[in-house]
């Protein structure tokens, strides 16, 4: 059964443990969100109204509609052409994909040009579905939304920049205030400035003026949103040689992010810029502007780089609250465990035979702690189907490059470093991985207390599997406790043959971790 720790952050009743292993993504259905933006066009059509969506389907084309807005007024009619043809190719794609919920927005190109209203009437005949035209407090409010999707507790200050705005919204878990767009997205700025970035630094420093409550940013996080931002972070994991290749949760210190901005507005080539889209090209200078003062003004900590945006906040938008209460890493693993385990309710009933373990050894563990093992047991047996041989690795690169969320860097590698021992045995010394997965271990190698929680995990769940074979049932009727200087394991007699050499050496070397002698009990 699941602990009331595991319900309480899943956020369920038990019905999720009554679907068992059954439950799969065609039992969802799919959501498709259409956001028409002034840089670009991209339906995202995912597995369905979840905590922990996954997409299905990802597709973008980069149309610039908002291009010429401040100097014209309209949309181009060359981008507008391009939209429409983008738009019905959605439309048959949605028909395809079988997408009976299709929902579509659009935001400050179509809001703010005169022409906008003729497009949407057009998008809307293309796409065969209503397009909502966002205000730009409501796109505010909605990448806050995201954020709370993506985060789940993140407390801060959350930036979405577009082709043609920015919107900022002070965020606190699923609560947010303080909504304001400025014009000052990529494209539009480029309309206004061109590459005069003199010019550009004072339009930035004068809208960002006129935000009246950014003393409230003062030493929290900012969310930095949007594709161009999410280059910058890419560039600087070149730069840094960070060995970690995934996006969301990518930190930087705001004086570093400052030092980073400034460096790429005023030119300086770093590796991997020839490897950004050049219609990202283009626009990254004045993004990095946007950036660094922003963080300036805010007064930031740091920030931090989100994947999630409008569109996932608009799918939270649309869950019910028992949804929304979810634990978006729990939701995750559990979701993953299903699809990839041979038992997700094994892997519950791990959450609680270690909950058991940690405790009557005196493992120390904060909440925080508590969540990413039960994460980690719950991710521990997706790799049965690889070849003995790669199990480790493969699970250890599957599980830190996983589309997780409300986990940051270290934590995603605590999970994998756990599940890699499971596999390769909890002594094995980490430095025999390749060079890649080895780096990317040194991102916790250094706090000694994690790994050894790690090795710890690894060596309980390899001892629960000689009793269970990977099988629901059996470990729940094996109780773990210590008496005096023994951690004492109980096989229930109708199991006694389980008994044996093998299963000895598992509990030997999990007993030995947490300092103490291993002895085997045969119930009743």
């Amino acid at each position: 059964m699941k602990t009331p720790i595991l319900k309480q952050l899943l956020g369920g009743s038990g019905h999720e443990e009554r679907l068992g292993d059954s439950r799969r993504l065609q039992d969802f259905e799919p959501i498709g969100i259409v956001d028409i933006g002034s840089n670009s066009v991209r339906l995202v059509v995912y597995d369905g109204a979840l905590r922990a969506p996954t997409p299905l389907f990802n597709e973008k084309d980069s149309c610039k509609l908002g291009r010429a807005i401040a100097s014209t007024g309209r949309l181009d009619d060359e981008s507008v052409t391009s939209a429409l043809a983008t738009l019905r190719r959605f439309h048959a794609i949605a028909r395809v994909l079988q997408v009976k919920n299709l929902r579509a927005f659009a935001t400050a190109a179509a809001r703010d040009a005169t022409n906008g209203k003729e497009f949407l009437r057009r998008g809307e005949e293309a796409l065969g579905v209503p397009i909502q035209l966002l205000t730009g407090e409501r796109e505010a409010e909605l990448g806050a939304l995201g954020i709370a999707m993506g985060f789940g507790t993140a407390d801060g200050v959350a930036g979405d920049l577009g082709g043609g705005s920015l919107e900022l919204v002070d965020v606190a878990g699923q609560s947010h205030r303080n909504a304001v767009t400025l014009p000052l997205g990529g494209l539009r700025m480029i309309d206004v400035v061109g590459n005069k970035m003199d010019k550009a630094l004072a339009v930035v420093d004068g809208q960002l003026a006129r935000v009246g409550w950014a003393s409230a940013g003062k030493g929290r996080p900012f969310y930095a949103v949007g594709g161009t931002w999410r280059a910058i972070a890419k560039l600087h994991m070149v730069q840094a040689g960070y060995p970690l290749g995934v996006l969301h949760g990518y930190v930087l210190p705001a004086r570093e992010a400052v030092r980073f901005c400034e460096a790429l507005r005023k030119g300086k080539k770093v590796r991997g810029f020839e490897e950004i889209a050049r219609g990202r090209r283009e626009v990254l200078p004045h993004g990095a502007l946007v950036l660094e003062r922003a963080v300036e003004r805010l007064q930031s900590s740091h920030v931090v780089f989100s994947v999630f945006g409008i569109r996932e906040g608009a799918l939270f938008d649309l869950l019910p609250l028992g949804e929304r209460n979810k634990d978006p890493l729990l939701s995750f693993c559990e979701d993953f465990a299903r699809l990839r385990s041979r038992s997700v309710t094994h892997a519950q009933e791990l959450c609680a035979w270690t909950d058991t373990l940690f405790a009557v050894t005196g493992q120390k563990e904060s909440q925080e702690e508590r969540r990413l093992r039960h994460a980690a047991c719950l991710l521990s047996d997706i790799g049965w189907r690889i070849n003995p041989d790669f199990r480790g690795e493969q699970s250890l690169s599957v599980i830190a490059h996983s589309a997780m969320a409300g986990i940051d860097h270290p934590g995603r590698v605590f999970i994998a470093l756990s599940v890699y021992l499971r596999h390769a045995g909890p002594g094995e010394p980490i430095e025999g991985l390749p060079d890649r997965l080895g780096h990317m271990i040194g991102v916790i190698a250094r706090d000694r207390r994690a790994v050894k929680r790690a090795r710890i995990l690894a060596a309980a769940v390899r001892t629960a599997h000689m009793l269970s074979m990977g099988r629901a049932g059996t470990i729940d009727e094996a109780p773990i406790m210590v008496e005096k200087d023994k951690l004492v394991l109980t096989i229930p007699r109708a199991h006694a043959e389980l008994d044996g050499e093998r299963f000895r050496r598992r509990l030997e070397a999990l007993a030995r971790l947490v300092g103490l002698e291993p002895a085997v009990r045969i119930g009743n």
